[in-house]
């Protein structure tokens, strides 16, 4: 009788070390991919998606958010409009002094993206740099007009080309989320 109570008593220990050893297992597996995890893809895809999914994250997870006042698809407009202007219009670039100006021309569609996002795009380009940016609608699209203060200015404008300076400012995020939520973006 005896016995047979050490035996349950070791099958009893046995049991807990092995389900003891299996958490630890489990828990250390866990982490072990919770800290690898920074080699797991992060894209979510094509980049207008991308721009979406990330508004919608933080979007989600502000408890604040006004649900009644988010559209996502006023969003997507200026992002298709983004992809237009650079995966389909044509740069055409004149050199005067320290001043460039970039004839942006494309098909109906695009030159209408054109026109929002360059007339729109100028004065956050002004305000983020030293130099004067002026924008008007020509046929097929826009034009704009750079005006630098030097040599390693003008440099700099002619490396980055119309579609780096279309960059400068990185108020793109801010202005995603401003747009998704109703609020003036400019």
């Amino acid at each position: 009788m005896a016995l047979g109570r050490v035996i349950k008593k070791w099958e009893c220990s046995m049991k807990l070390g092995l389900l003891s050893a299996a958490m630890l297992f489990v828990a250390s597996n866990a982490m072990a991919q919770h800290a690898h995890s920074s080699v797991s893809p992060s894209e979510t895809g094509q980049s207008q998606f991308a721009a979406i999914a990330e508004i919608v994250t933080l979007l989600r997870d502000d408890p604040d958010t006004d649900w009644a006042q988010v559209d996502i698809q006023a969003l997507r407009d200026p992002l298709v409009d983004m992809d237009n202007v650079t995966t389909r219009a044509s740069v055409e670039r004149t050199v005067d002094g320290l001043s460039v100006t970039f004839m942006v021309t494309g098909d109906d569609v695009v030159a209408s993206s054109i026109r929002r996002m360059v007339l729109a795009h100028s004065p956050m380009l002004q305000g983020s740099s030293d130099w004067t940016v002026t924008a008007g609608e020509i046929d097929n699209g826009a034009f704009m007009l750079v005006q630098v203060g030097s040599d390693d200015e003008m440099s700099q404008v002619l490396g980055l080309g119309f579609f780096g300076l279309m960059t400068i400012g990185a108020h793109h995020q801010q202005h995603h989320l401003m747009i998704v939520v109703g609020r003036p973006p400019h």
